[in-house]
């Protein structure tokens, strides 16, 4: 497991080099898909180093910009990588650093490692849900890595929610009225709240490190959004539930669409009723 995380960093700080290059030049090369998302140079240009580095495993990949494979083929796959090569595309556009690159491998439809990148930030956060650990680190203005990825000096280790204050994260382009909702019924158990806006998977981020407590998600997403960070998050004893079942999202479905979501530290109170807005 090791190797296959060391080989996802690996690929996803390749990745990230070279969106980096194209974010600086201004060179987007913008498109609009068919579903009316944004797509660029970067998110091919990340897609093709990602997939050629992950195909030496013989694992299969679903990437948002992979042609999808049909379920009566998925179906079968025991493993397989689950691929965001540039996520929050609008937030590269916008040039606000918020994006970041996502790989995740999932077994028996649950996350099992992860590795989220900031290309802009330089910081990578990766975890293995089997041993139970997720780091942290920062790499130098050359992008240069270190020697010892496991050194527990750069463990994430999620704190104990405030009795009295939440911290909120939300999406910067999706927050929308069921979460507002949401957002005010916490009121209920605290007395005050801070939210805190980001872009892309940072969110999952957040939430791992400590610097906020929980997030909901009332807005679609697909898999590749939610894959990295749910290891991540899973790895440091995070829940990343479904709103609609109350179990944790899983992975390789028949329709790669998640279904709406909450993730929290377990010293968060709220109610599950309130996930029902």
């Amino acid at each position: 497991m090791k190797e296959l995380l060391k080989l996802a960093i690996k690929a996803s700080i390749k990745a990230g080099i070279v969106i980096e290059d194209i974010y600086k030049n201004d060179d987007f090369e913008l498109e609009i898909k068919n579903n009316n998302s944004p797509l660029t140079k970067a998110d091919k240009a990340s897609n093709n180093i990602i997939n050629t580095l992950l195909k030496s495993t013989s694992i299969p990949i679903i990437s948002e910009e992979n042609k999808e494979v049909i379920y009566n083929e998925r179906k079968h796959w025991k493993k397989c990588w689950i691929v965001d090569p540039l996520d929050g595309t609008k937030e590269f556009i916008k040039k606000n650093g918020e994006y970041t690159v996502n790989i995740a491998l999932i077994e028996n439809n649950k996350p099992i490692l992860g590795v989220i990148f900031i290309p802009t930030s330089k910081e990578l956060y990766y975890g293995n849900v089997g041993d139970k650990k997720a780091y942290k680190i920062t790499l130098d203005k050359e992008f240069n890595s270190i020697k010892n990825w496991f050194d527990d000096a750069y463990r994430l280790l999620p704190k104990n929610t405030n009795k009295s204050i939440i911290k909120v994260v939300g999406s910067r382009s999706h927050m929308n009225d069921k979460t507002k909702q949401f957002i005010k019924k916490l009121h209920n158990n605290y007395a005050s709240i801070d939210i805190v806006s980001k872009g892309s998977s940072i969110k999952f981020c957040l939430i791992a490190e400590g610097k906020a407590d929980i997030y909901p998600r009332f807005a679609p997403t697909m898999e590749w959004d939610t894959a990295a960070g749910q290891a991540i998050c899973e790895a440091v004893g995070i829940r990343v539930i479904s709103k609609n079942t109350f179990k944790d999202l899983a992975y390789n479905k028949p329709n790669l669409l998640n279904n709406e979501f909450i993730v929290y530290n377990d010293t968060v109170i709220f109610k599950k009723e309130w996930m029902t807005i």
